[in-house]
């Protein structure tokens, strides 16, 4: 509930106070590394190619340039008695939940339509997939909204490792639980099952950081004061969003830095989330692409299929499980020697590791490569935030991380878009003479990209706390 004392001063937060905080965060990787992992083979499963697969994929960045912003906006004008980004966290988790529970029910939805034409379990998927995105991203800008908000600016560092230690163990949780159950009890969880789990963790994670956080509520005159002194100093301009991405870039040339930083880093990135499973599936168990297949000669692969996707999900359980290690650690080392040189060597790892991957196709080599790649993930969520954070002007907090979500989702389409398409033509004859596609080309990609994101960072002077 909201702390709705007017004395408005920021605190130090203990370890617990900090581990607490991020718990709701957990809920929502949970839920976002479900959908990650299992909705590559789902929508492939209803008849996606590789295109249609990318553009469905487009729902994450298309939700984050519009929904981020807007809630980032809503939520820094909001008053309520539960809080300012509370209720966004919510809601937020409430409509997501639903859509991850009826994704993996879109056939059975189809089938109990009265109109029926091709591909219409495909629309319900992707329609499901819209809905969790853009849940995912209400939550999630108010949510890291909530550091610079509430906490101290010497702890926003630590506080944004606190988030990539809860996304590296939701992630580990989410992608570990059906492949453990698999070998410990030899059961294999349906993916309805997976994604209901997701779903309940979802929900369950925020409420408990709805009830237990206390936000720190500013007097809502003292930001109406501000802003009106902002009009009368000619600030304000009659399109207020441009305007604020207008004060945003111009706080200093060191935001312009960062965010092309993360526009470069989240190619890198995309490129491992979105494909990874399809790459695993494809490349590394030698699956053919089955949207070329007839139903009969698919059920072949289908024992072969569920192997690989256990496999993907292991993997990207080890690349969050040293996200969740190295995630405290390494904001230490920032404090130490510095944002920038850690991020930038983490980067330089991470692209090392995609090498690895698309050039070494065997278990072993892409297995350790994903914990190669776990730590430059560890940095990409905690780091460019901590960076940025110091140049936050006070009563835009939403805002301010809205815009900064664009620079993550902007890339993303161009992956989604470009590289899906690139993937798409890219086809190739196995030594069966089926049809496969090139899925490995995106780590090649992603590796130049990340590569640049790390020599750009190298140029970023940070500010003293």
């Amino acid at each position: 509930m909201a702390n709705t004392n007017m004395d408005s001063s920021l605190k130090k937060l203990s370890y617990a106070q900090l581990l607490n905080f991020c718990i709701g965060f957990f809920g929502l990787q949970f839920a976002w590394q479900m959908r990650i992992v299992l909705s590559g083979p789902l929508t492939e499963s209803l008849g996606a190619s590789a295109l249609l697969f990318s553009l469905i994929w487009l729902a994450g960045p298309v939700t984050g340039i519009v929904v981020q912003p807007i809630i980032g906006a809503l939520s820094d004008n909001t008053y309520t008695k539960f809080g300012r980004r509370i209720p966004y966290l919510f809601f937020g988790a409430l409509f997501g939940a639903i859509g991850l529970i009826l994704l993996p029910r879109s056939g059975e939805i189809a089938n109990i339509l009265p109109v029926h034409f091709d591909k219409l379990a495909l629309c319900f998927a992707a329609l499901f997939i819209w809905i969790i995105d853009a849940c995912v991203n209400a939550a999630q800008g108010p949510y890291r909204a909530l550091i610079p908000d509430n906490i101290e600016k010497s702890q926003h560092g630590i506080a944004n490792s606190f988030l990539s230690f809860a996304i590296g163990l939701g992630s580990v949780v989410a992608a570990g639980t059906a492949p453990f159950l698999k070998w410990a009890f030899d059961f294999q969880m349906s993916v309805a099952a997976q994604f209901t789990m997701a779903g309940i963790a979802f929900l369950l994670g925020m409420l408990w950081t709805c009830i237990t956080f206390k936000e720190i509520i500013p007097p809502k005159e003292e930001i109406e004061k501000k802003k009106l002194e902002e009009l009368k100093a000619g600030k304000a301009a009659s399109v207020p969003f441009v305007q604020s991405v207008k004060e945003f870039l111009s706080a200093s040339p060191e935001v312009g830095k960062i965010c092309t930083i993360q526009f470069f880093t989240w190619i890198g990135l995309m490129s491992l989330l979105i494909y990874f499973t399809q790459y695993v599936v494809h490349i590394l168990y030698q699956v053919p692409n089955t949207t070329e297949l007839t139903s009969n000669v698919a059920l072949i692969f289908e024992p072969i299929q569920t192997e690989a996707q256990n496999f993907a999900s292991i993997c990207l359980a080890f690349f969050n499980l040293i996200c969740f290690v190295i995630a405290i650690p390494i904001a230490k080392m920032a404090e130490m020697r510095g944002n920038k040189r850690v991020h930038s060597a983490a980067l330089f790892l991470m692209a090392v590791a995609y090498l690895l991957i698309a050039f070494m196709p065997n278990k072993v080599t892409v297995f350790c490569a994903m914990g190669l790649a776990g730590i430059g993930w560890a940095s990409a969520l905690a780091l460019p935030f901590a960076m940025l954070s110091k140049y936050i002007k006070e009563g835009t907090e939403g805002t301010s991380m809205g815009i900064f979500n664009i620079f993550i989702s902007a890339p993303q389409v161009l992956v989604c878009i470009l590289l899906g398409w690139f993937i798409n033509i890219s086809t190739f004859a196995d030594k069966n003479g089926l049809v496969n596609n090139h899925w490995e080309y995106a780590f090649i990609i992603g590796a130049v990209m990340l590569v640049v994101s790390a020599i750009l960072t190298t140029f970023v002077k940070e500010k003293e706390d």
